[in-house]
Order: structure tokens, then C-alpha cells, then sequence
């Protein structure tokens, strides 16, 4: 990972060729706050004209490689924001005043960043770009800084709604350029829903000709599709893709014809339909052709299932549904129906080798919870009791809950995101391991491109933080209040529309508008 590295470790030494200054610490600190960090007056002046990257000789990644060449071109310009170029940050300065070299001891330059992707580095890219300051001058130091740091939960997700309001790609970009300086490391894609099916499928094209908003303007092309993921993954973000099903499926029974349940008023069909059927063979084949491409166009080993929030109603006013549920021994039990037809989808998206994500409504309902591999935790109340019951039953857990952005609330509230301690919960270590992160979700009811940016930043760096940092260290809302402040004027000035925290003025207010 870029922040970091998403290579097993990065190395950053800064080679300083020059007379060593003292000055103020200028720097509030980074976020999210690494595991271990030391900072002193002792101060370098950098200079963009000076300043350039080099690959250490023992990093198993050179030069050509896509991900960090990428990187250093990235970073020069969010380090030096007022220079023109970053043509040369990779090659050799006559006067080499300052280098920024780089060692990786895992040279994957063109793979998908993954579940295994170790992020532990000395130094990562992201940290020292936010490590470098200007003066009152404008001109750009570094303070001398020992830092060693890694990642305390291994999935830290920001959840984007396509569904209920389309977004352009653009805005995608721009939240995964944001992910990544606050060390967000998957893209959950909720893609489709009830209200649109804007993902133009190759072996369905008329689940978005027909269930999209608008089958030209509303849609992802494939084209679409494989930028987003590219981009990602030079920002070392995995793209975890979402087919909620059986329910929330209104949108795709436009365009394929049989696949939802009809439902019945009076012993006559009402010209309503409800969920996916989940009593026809047809229903399953149908099923398997869409994850094999779902499986061929996404890389990553997850797939996001759903299962969420299934109404009952029309199953059950269904007379062949019910004929289905007697010859299978489930009786009126419809939790059994459901976890028959989810048990079916799991089985598919395991041939294809990828390894399934549902909401916590499936192992509510599961009885049979072997063939279950990640719960993802979203529904309010005791939320680490529903953690503790998956952990205990063995399987991991990605924990949602607390992390509803999408509600508008004051910024300052930045706290409650904050204060939320994923752990504490009676149970083994072992049990605990199983905790592999957490994630915010923005769902789209009223949210678009208009305010989709300041409705998640700063407030979801306060969850990137809680993900990332060692909980001790950064249980104090009062001590990480000025940290934040300086981070959310960082994303000012590299373009990202984060809400005030408070009354105040960045150095560098928003350009945008």
C-alpha cells in the first residue's frame, strides 16, 4: 500500500546533505497517528528543486515499477503543492541535497493489493508527505523523525452507495484519493439496490439498459469499472464489490424477467414483486453466470453477498413458494428459505475461489454458520454483543456499526466516530484476532456528488485513525483535537472539501469553489 507501502515493508531514508537547522515544531503530528513516533527541533530545509526519489539498492522493487514510480510522482506534487513539475523527482540532482530513498522487500509492482498486504513500514510515503511544512516564507522543512509503524486492523473500508444516487467516477476518484491520506485500504462498491442498477453487465446488459436511472448517462461501463479499480490499486485499495441479494433486488428484476417473486393478494398475483425466487433452478444459474463475471472483472478475493434486511411478506403470499418450503422440510420457517438460497450463493462464489462478506442478518438466521466466512456487523444497540456471538461461532468479523456516516451531523461530533473501542468485548485473544476491521458507510439516500465529500471528511478520519493506531496512545479526543485540525487543512490544500472541525482558519483555505 502507497501509504505505507502496500509491499511486505518500506523503508524511507532521507539522505540530508546539508546544515542542520532548529526551529518550532510546525507540525502538529501526522494522521493517523503511527504505532511509534519521535520527533525533535532538529529541522532540514527541502527544497523541490533539490528533492528527488531513489530506490535503495537492496529493495527487491526498481525502477519500472508501476505502483511506486506512480507514487513518488504523486507525492512530489502533494509535497510540494506549488511546484510545477514533478518531472524529475526520479533521477540523480547534480547537487543531491536531499534524498528520499526507497526499499521494499516485496516487488509484486503490478498485483492487486489484498487481505495479506503487509503495511508495516519505517516510514511511509503518505506519513512523510505530511511530515514536511512550509514557513511563513514558503519555505519547506522536515523535522528530524523516528517513526515505526503498521497497521492495528488489517480491513479499514469506506463504503460508497451507487445505488440510490449515482456517482460519477470522478467522485469516486476523488474519495479514494482521500481514503488514501487517511489510510483507508478498501473500496467497499454497494453498486446496486433497489432504486438503480447502474453496473453495466456484459452477460446481462439489460439489468442496467433497463434498471439503471438512465441506461446512457447512469451507468459504469466495464471501461469505468477497470479505471476505478487501476486507480485504486495504485493507492493500494482493494475495490470490494456488493450484489446485495435477495433482497434489495427491486432494480434487477427490470431487466431479467423471473428472477423475483411474484407476490400474491387474495390467491391472484397483485403485478408486485418481492425478493429474488429462491425455489426456482433458474434463479441459481442465473446466479452463477453473474459472479463469474462479477469474479472476472473484480481481482480481489472477496465478494460482498449482502443478505440483508429480506421481507418475508411476499414469500410467504407466494402459493409455488410455499410448495417449495413443504418438499425442502422447512415448514413456515422462512429464515430457513433464506439461508437455503444465501448457503446457494455462497457455494457459487466459492468455486470461483472468492471468499464471501454478509451483513449479520445471515448468521442471525444461519443455523448451519460453517460455510460462512465474514460477518460484517451493522445493526445499532449492543453491537460487541453481536460481535462476540460471531467470534465465538469462529468467524471473522467486520464491525459497521458505530460508523454510519451518511445521517447529516455536526463535524464536531467527530468524536462519537472516535470514542468506539472495536475490542472491548469478553473474549480470547484468539476470539478478538478475529476482529479484522471495521468500515463507514456512506449509504445514498441523501447522499451525492454535491455533498459526498464533506460529509465524510474529516469525520471519517477520526474511524481511519481508531482503525490504524494503537488505542492507548489515541484515546484522548482533547489531545487528537489539534492533529485533526492540522489534517483536515492538509486536505484543503490537496483539494478535498472536509467540513471545519471548529471555529479557526487553515493557512491555505479551499481553492475549489
Amino acid at each position: 500500500m502507497i501509504t505505507c507501502g502496500r509491499y511486505i515493508r518500506s523503508i524511507l531514508y532521507l539522505l540530508l546533505l546539508i546544515s542542520v537547522q532548529f526551529g518550532p515544531h510546525a507540525v502538529e503530528g501526522v494522521w493517523p497517528l503511527p504505532q511509534a513516533f519521535t520527533s525533535s527541533p532538529e529541522r532540514y530545509p527541502v527544497n523541490s528543486q533539490d528533492f528527488y526519489f531513489v530506490y535503495g539498492r537492496q529493495s527487491a522493487a526498481q525502477q519500472g515499477c508501476s505502483v511506486l514510480d506512480t507514487a513518488f510522482k504523486r507525492y512530489f506534487s502533494l509535497i510540494f503543492p506549488d511546484h510545477n513539475s514533478a518531472d524529475g523527482v526520479l533521477g540523480f540532482s547534480k547537487r543531491k541535497l536531499f534524498i528520499a530513498e526507497i526499499s521494499v522487500d516485496h516487488g509484486d509492482c503490478e498485483g492487486y493489493p489484498n487481505e495479506d498486504s503487509s503495511e508495516r513500514c519505517n516510514t511511509g510515503l503518505e506519513t512523510f508527505s505530511q511530515l514536511v511544512y512550509q514557513d511563513d516564507f514558503g519555505s519547506y522543512f522536515v523535522n528530524k523523525t523516528e517513526i515505526d509503524d503498521f497497521p492495528r486492523f488489517q480491513f479499514r473500508g469506506i463504503l460508497l452507495d451507487t445505488s440510490r444516487h449515482f456517482l460519477p467516477v470522478q467522485a469516486i476518484l476523488k474519495t479514494l484519493d482521500a481514503m488514501a491520506y487517511s489510510k483507508f485500504n478498501v473500496f467497499h462498491w454497494h453498486i446496486v439496490d433497489d432504486p438503480s442498477f447502474p453496473y453495466q453487465s456484459s452477460t446481462f446488459p439489460d439489468l442496467s439498459s433497463k434498471g439503471a436511472f438512465h441506461p446512457m448517462t447512469h451507468i459504469y461501463t466495464q471501461s469505468d469499472v477497470r479505471r476505478v479499480i487501476s486507480y485504486a490499486r495504485l493507492w493500494g485499495i482493494r475495490v470490494l464489490p456488493e450484489f446485495d441479494s435477495p433482497g434489495h433486488t427491486t432494480s434487477w428484476g427490470k431487466g431479467q424477467p423471473g428472477l423475483l417473486t411474484p407476490c400474491y393478494k387474495g390467491g391472484t398475483p397483485s403485478g408486485t414483486f418481492g425478493p429474488v425466487n429462491p425455489a426456482l433452478p433458474s434463479t441459481y444459474r442465473f446466479m452463477a453466470r453473474l459472479f463469474k463475471e462479477v469474479s472476472s472483472v473484480f481481482p480481489d478475493s472477496y465478494v460482498h453477498l449482502g443478505g440483508d434486511e429480506v421481507d418475508f411478506h411476499c414469500w410467504r403470499s407466494n402459493p409455488d413458494v410455499r410448495v417449495f418450503m413443504q418438499k425442502m422440510g422447512f415448514g413456515g420457517d422462512f429464515t430457513k428459505l433464506e439461508a437455503f438460497y444465501i448457503e446457494n450463493i455462497v457455494n457459487i462464489t466459492s468455486a470461483l475461489n472468492k471468499t464471501s462478506i454478509v451483513w449479520q442478518d445471515v448468521f442471525d438466521y444461519h443455523e448451519r454458520r460453517t460455510s460462512l466466512s465474514v460477518v460484517e456487523v451493522w445493526r445499532a444497540g449492543c453491537y460487541l454483543c453481536e460481535v462476540r456471538r460471531v467470534v465465538k461461532a469462529g468467524l471473522r468479523v467486520i464491525l459497521a456499526s458505530p460508523w454510519y456516516l451518511d445521517q447529516p451531523g455536526p463535524t464536531h461530533n467527530w468524536a462519537r466516530y472516535y470514542t468506539v473501542w472495536p475490542l472491548a468485548f469478553k473474549g480470547s485473544e484468539e476470539q478478538k484476532k478475529l476482529v479484522i476491521g471495521g468500515e463507514v458507510c456512506m449509504w445514498g439516500e441523501y447522499v451525492d456528488a454535491t455533498n459526498l465529500t464533506p460529509r465524510l471528511w474529516p469525520r471519517a478520519s477520526a474511524v481511519a485513525e481508531r482503525l490504524w493506531s494503537d488505542e492507548k496512545q489515541t484515546s484522548s479526543v482533547d489531545k487528537a483535537f489539534p492533529r485533526l485540525q492540522d489534517f483536515r487543512c492538509k486536505l484543503l490544500r490537496r483539494g478535498i472539501q472536509a467540513e471545519p472541525l471548529y471555529v479557526g482558519h487553515c493557512k491555505h483555505e479551499y481553492q475549489g469553489i
